[in-house]
């Protein structure tokens, strides 16, 4: 199975679109989870480039908690 390298990521209130990709960029998966899915998901993925809209809710995601799990805020 092709290892995760980077994950996109759409962010809303309650519901996200999470988009995963390998190394030669082939999709994973694209999925739609809750904020704690999302969260589970991270603490789960090797560390991996993440890239995410910048807004508030951005910062909050990508500085005080993807980043606890090696991964690269975009």
């Amino acid at each position: 199975m092709k290892q995760i390298t980077t994950i996109g990521l759409d962010l809303a209130k309650q519901v996200f679109q999470v988009h995963a990709a390998a190394a030669d960029g082939s999709p994973l998966f694209n999925r739609k989870l809750r904020r704690a899915e999302v969260l589970r998901l991270f603490e789960k993925a090797p560390a991996c480039l993440v890239g995410m809209e910048a807004c508030g809710s951005a910062h909050l995601l990508g500085a005080r908690e993807s980043e606890r799990w090696g991964t690269t805020c975009a």
